[in-house]
């Protein structure tokens, strides 16, 4: 796998919390590959990960697409994001996939979707995001 951002941070407690793991990564590309922990605990009363925290993942996987993309130079703030819930999330697994569609000096946009261990799509998600200097952001 190609070396990124990633291996020289330490991760968010977000992040974390989310079991936030780097699978893949094309930088050159806008394009990253993440693993989440869809945990028990995750759960509403159906026993189907919560569509709030289906959406952080989502979120978690759009925004590194970009940092990763930049290596870097431009942290992420989400302006707004679009998620579409496409199927019950099971605790266990959970793969995040996102491709930067448009770099721009402020704006970014990034597509993503959410798929279980089978490979079924949970979710799908687009957001905008405003682009800040990480040097700025990040202290």
């Amino acid at each position: 796998m190609t070396t990124t951002v990633f291996d020289r941070m330490t991760m968010p407690p977000c992040a974390t919390l989310l079991g936030w793991h780097l699978l893949d990564a094309r930088p050159e590309e806008g394009w990253i590959r993440i693993g989440f922990e869809g945990r028990r605990e995750f759960c509403n009363p159906a026993g189907f990960v919560q569509g709030g925290l289906l959406s952080a993942m989502l979120d978690d996987t759009m925004g590194p697409a970009v940092f990763a993309m930049t290596d870097g130079k431009l942290y992420t703030s989400t302006i707004s994001m679009t998620v579409n819930f496409l199927s019950p999330a099971r605790p266990g697994p959970i793969t995040g996939e996102a491709r930067v569609t448009q770099l721009g000096k402020t704006v970014a946009f990034v597509e993503g979707k959410l798929m279980a261990e089978d490979g079924t799509v949970v979710a799908t998600g687009s957001t905008s995001i405003r682009l800040v200097d990480s040097a700025k952001a990040l202290r």
